[in-house]
């Protein structure tokens, strides 16, 4: 099966974990990269990013390294911003119309997941949703057990 990690990810906590899941699964990886993104430094980033999130932005992406629909089985990754996913993720859901993949989903954020992964499966209507996990800061807290975690985790996933 032909697996592809798609995430985005502002201060590196869910590229840590999508590249130690893509690396585990052998999997492709795609970085979703808005071409005005918010600065990753400050107090500000919450005001904007969480505006956006309210606001349903879709920021405009750079071009998509690889084709989605060429995959099998797709793992999408996001921050938790404002309860939600990613304004990132929201463009991507609208460019790309993913249907009859399957989907694993996981979220990184700094005290709760929220809805987000019941939001993002709200998008992905007509796939088949395997998996879901989250990560709590995993690049400042507990890392070398959330590495062991995303690793376990995409060992699972490969036989759903």
């Amino acid at each position: 099966m032909k697996a592809l990690v798609v995430y985005y990810s502002l201060e590196g906590n869910t590229r840590l974990m999508a590249e130690t899941i893509a690396a585990t699964l052998g999997a492709d990886l795609l970085e979703l990269k808005p071409i005005d993104d918010i600065k990753p430094g400050g107090f500000m980033k919450y005001v904007w990013g969480g505006r956006q999130v309210v606001k349903k932005k879709k920021p405009e992406l750079t071009p998509l390294a690889k084709n989605p629909q060429d995959y099998d089985f797709i793992i999408l990754g996001t921050p938790v911003w404002a309860w939600s996913f990613t304004p990132a993720l929201r463009s991507f859901f609208d460019q790309v119309k993913l249907t009859g993949k399957k989907v694993a989903l996981f979220c990184c954020h700094g005290g709760g997941k929220a809805k987000t992964l019941e939001l993002m499966k709200a998008e992905l209507a007509g796939n088949q949703v395997v998996a879901e996990t989250d990560f709590l800061e995993p690049a400042s807290q507990n890392k070398e057990l959330n590495l062991a975690k995303a690793a376990e985790w995409a060992k699972l996933i490969t036989s759903l």
